[in-house]
């Protein structure tokens, strides 16, 4: 099974859900977690992992030799991305923008486009218990985007473990959906704010449009407003957990340790919400 954790945007909780979950059920069964989050990876905050594997991510730039280039224009033309332009001068490359998705080097007549590697991060690969094994992403500072880094990590699923839990980027953009690809259910992590809202609707459409089952878990709830519960009950999405908004719980989050570990009321709910989605999934 294969879980994606998200939300519409930061700081609502994905790292502190992502995390307690994994923990917790990996004191029954074998778990893997992944941080997706490849621009700021933070769960190996709170455990020890021993990596044991590392690898290099590269992303393979076009490069024109404009002697040979007849200026036809079917790069261009064929660049979804906007990355490649024609001028009377000659054909320019504009690298930031660049997937490295191979389209120009295959539509040139002329065979004037090449490729060249361009390091944009690594995966590194670990393990945390014997229940429990971790995997990362790190982005290079500066670079664009982080979907093939993304999809590096993704290579490297144990399809033993029982659970896979992948802690997505917030919002909904390139990498979410990345994220997002063959997984079996999404959990949409969110606040109990009109900011929260927001950007939870945007993550429920991006959910349905990939058609994957999905619950909400609301973290800091006060208890004082129903504004997720409404929006939940319209669109037919269960609440699998409430994190309640309680000092305590920021402080052991502070100090780089799980919260489900110093309350242990909390390993139960963690568990329920794993045996609710697996019946939702059924």
């Amino acid at each position: 099974m294969k879980i994606a954790i998200l939300s519409g945007k930061g700081g609502t909780g994905k790292t502190t859900v992502s995390t307690n979950f994994a923990w917790v059920l990996s004191k029954t069964i074998s778990v893997q977690l992944l941080d997706a989050d490849v621009e700021e990876p933070n769960d190996h905050i709170f455990f020890n992992v021993s990596f044991d594997y590392e690898e290099n991510v590269e992303l393979l730039l076009p490069l024109v030799n404009n002697e040979i280039c007849i200026k036809c224009g079917k790069c261009s033309n064929n660049c979804q991305f906007g990355a490649i332009s024609v001028f009377n001068s000659g054909t320019l490359v504009f690298e930031n923008l660049c997937h490295g998705c191979g389209v120009c080097e295959m539509v040139c007549p002329v065979n004037a486009i090449t490729e060249r590697p361009k390091n944009i991060g690594k995966v590194m690969i670990g393990t945390i218990n014997k229940n429990l094994k971790f995997g990362m992403g790190i982005l290079k500072i500066g670079e664009p985007s982080g979907v093939k880094i993304i999809r590096q990590l993704k290579k490297h699923i144990d399809n033993k473990v029982e659970v896979v839990i992948i802690d997505s980027q917030p919002g909904t953009s390139c990498p979410v959906v990345e994220t997002l690809r063959n997984v079996d259910f999404a959990i949409l992590v969110t606040e109990p704010t009109t900011f929260g809202l927001h950007d939870l609707s945007l993550a429920v459409e991006l959910i349905k449009d990939m058609k994957i089952p999905s619950g909400i878990i609301i973290n800091r709830d006060n208890f004082r407003t129903n504004i997720i519960d409404n929006f939940a009950k319209k669109e037919k999405i269960p609440i699998l957990m409430k994190i309640p908004f309680k000092k305590q719980i920021a402080r052991i989050y502070s100090e780089g340790n799980l919260f489900s570990e110093f309350l242990p009321e909390f390993q139960e709910k963690f568990l329920s919400v794993y045996e609710t989605i697996k019946e939702l999934i059924k």
